[in-house]
């Protein structure tokens, strides 16, 4: 069993709308961001009318004796509010104390670097080994999900080595659970259910707009699940004989999907995208895009199309889209050409000899 078969599919779910193509901030269509995976506070799930979920689950069927071994992750990203704080007087060195007078701003240039206000993002990973027996008929696994607020300051000195602005970055806390439970549905043949709860208080103020409750909420929640001792069995192509059984499973915000090459039963992937059994990533996908419903070629050909100020401000957005400009900047003519036309298989069309 090796979990980082998953990894790659994985990642690519992790930082879907993460920042899209055009990569800026100032993009329109990067107004709404991380649209899939969010596990929200229940207070504001409940003002939503529930259709902002404050939950996420997903359940499996495993062929296994309750000796068997369960490897959970459970991966999401953190919100990381990153505010440009413009200093009214500029000074040497930062108090200790506190922050000078200041006042929040979009955006500043300070050194020939354009800082901006962004909403960055943490990966966290919460992980556990559990033998089925111990989570079978009324046991089950529990999990906090326990992270504490942050703020931290950055300084950003001029040319003279000034201090005239700071990048203030504020992590809210969050507070929830993780559960795993089984129940035998068959001789030999148990149903596993893993939910992820995000009960991160919140108050009636803060439930007012989307944007602040994202800080508060887990984004591209999804789970690797491994098995030693047992397999798990496809939902998408269940044996005929459990078909049945199949369709009665539940799933809130995540649809597993079987991980590795075709016919492994060890590992399945539980995404919020759905996808189908044993997804692969292209070998000429060499570098995240962070739009994994588009063609590789073509995203790299738009960002090569970008403008020199317009990469400016992808690249101070984002450190994962700096790498990732790097990337699409250093690659070749046959780095491009290899991502052209390439075919994985044929087959006739139907009613066709």
């Amino acid at each position: 069993m090796n979990l980082a078969k998953a990894y790659p599919i994985a990642d690519a779910v992790l930082y879907e709308g993460h920042i899209l193509y055009p990569y800026r901030p100032s993009a329109r269509k990067n107004q709404v961001r991380w649209t899939f995976g969010g596990v929200h506070p229940r207070a504001y799930s409940e003002a939503s009318g529930g259709l902002e979920p404050c939950y996420m689950k997903v359940q499996c069927l495993v062929k296994a004796g309750s000796v068997a071994a369960l490897a959970v992750r459970v991966r999401f990203l953190h919100p990381v509010h990153r505010q440009v704080l413009q200093l009214v007087e500029p000074v040497a060195e930062l108090a200790a104390a506190g922050l000078p007078a200041h006042v929040p701003v979009d955006a500043m240039a300070v050194a020939g670097v354009l800082h901006q206000t962004w909403d960055e993002a943490e990966e966290r990973t919460i992980e556990t080994e559990v033998r089925l027996e111990e989570v079978l008929g009324g046991g089950a696994r529990r999990l906090p999900i326990e992270f504490e607020s942050r703020v931290s300051h950055e300084a950003l000195r001029d040319e003279s080595g000034r201090v005239v602005a700071v990048l203030e970055r504020r992590q809210a806390a969050l507070r929830g659970e993780i559960e795993i439970s089984a129940r035998e549905v068959m001789a030999g043949l148990l149903r596993l259910t893993l939910r992820v709860t995000n009960e991160t208080p919140l108050s009636d103020a803060d439930c007012a707009a989307r944007e602040p409750v994202l800080r508060s909420s887990l984004v591209s929640t999804h789970a690797v699940l491994g098995i030693e001792g047992g397999s798990f069995i496809s939902l998408a192509n269940p044996p005929e004989e459990l078909a049945e059984i199949a369709r009665a499973c539940e799933h809130q915000g995540a649809w597993p999907v079987m991980i590795g090459d075709q016919g492994d039963s060890d590992i399945v992937l539980a995404t919020p995208i759905i996808l189908e059994d044993y997804p692969q990533i292209a070998p000429e996908s060499e570098t995240p895009l962070f739009d994994s419903g588009e063609i590789d070629e073509i995203l790299l050909l738009r960002i090569l199309t970008l403008t020199n100020d317009e990469k400016a401000e992808a690249r101070f957005a984002d450190p994962q889209v700096a790498a990732m400009l790097d990337r699409a900047d250093s690659m070749t003519a046959d780095d491009l050409m290899r991502m052209h036309g390439t075919t994985r298989s044929l087959r006739p069309a139907p009613g066709l000899a």
